[in-house]
């Protein structure tokens, strides 16, 4: 059977936590999960310790010193589950924006239809975002549909953060030389993947933005992106060396 893990960040979610690892272990597929905590002083981290023993041989975690960036709490759990040898690696939200219940469609996309990077997508279809501010669906759509103009890449959600990976494109990365933290972290990760040749498939989701706890979007973040895609197109992307 693959060995599939979903990746976690988690930075004071101690309302959604227990809910969304007990959701995934729900699944069908024998899903792990790994948990990248920075941190949390509303005592997420002592949540996860005490599912640990309920769920010790599916429930892992990486306590870091302080909230570092959800780019390097994605490239400290790429490297872990490389290192660990699972075949499928998922990038999810802890705040139910992302339904667990799409995890097995990202997999399948990949396992079954040969996709490297299955992306869960709000705008491939029409736009499925649910609970938003309009003028952040509008933010968000737009920023799409620059990323894409700008690097040429058939992506319509280019800052998901709902994704599948096949452990080759992630050891063929080289993941010490990303260099945004926030949303544009997103765009330079799908953009490595279509720069060195792998297959992107796109799959229909609807986001539902959170209920429980406080969004961690900014305008610094946004601001990263946008000039971060300019100095993306100029950069040479060259996979790792061995």
């Amino acid at each position: 059977m693959d060995k599939k893990i979903v990746i976690i960040p988690t930075y004071n979610e101690k309302e959604n936590i227990e809910n969304i690892i007990r959701a995934v272990f729900a699944l069908e597929g024998d899903f792990h999960i790994l948990v990248i905590e920075d941190g949390s002083p509303d005592g997420t981290a002592a949540i996860v310790k005490r599912l640990q023993e309920e769920f010790p041989e599916r429930l892992f975690m990486i306590e870091r010193k302080g909230k570092l960036g959800l780019g390097t709490a994605y490239i400290t759990g790429f490297k872990w589950s490389v290192e660990n040898k699972y075949d499928y690696i998922f990038e999810m939200d802890a705040d139910f924006s992302h339904n667990p219940a799409d995890l097995p469609r990202l997999y399948e996309a990949c396992a079954k239809d040969g996709a490297d990077l299955a992306i869960g997508s709000r705008y491939c279809n029409g736009i499925s975002v649910i609970n938003w501010p309009i003028g952040r669906v509008i933010m968000s759509y737009y920023a799409s549909v620059y990323v894409r103009t700008v690097l040429g890449m058939k992506v319509y959600d280019c800052t998901a953060g709902f994704k599948c990976y096949r452990r080759q494109v992630l050891e063929t990365i080289d993941l010490d030389k990303v260099k945004m933290k926030g949303y544009g972290f997103q765009i330079e990760m799908k953009y490595s993947t279509y720069k060195l040749g792998f297959r992107i498939q796109e799959v229909p989701i609807i986001f539902v933005d959170r209920k429980e706890g406080t969004s961690k979007m900014s305008s610094g973040i946004f601001g990263e992106a946008f000039w971060g895609v300019m100095k993306l197109k100029m950069r040479k992307i060259r996979p790792r060396k061995a």
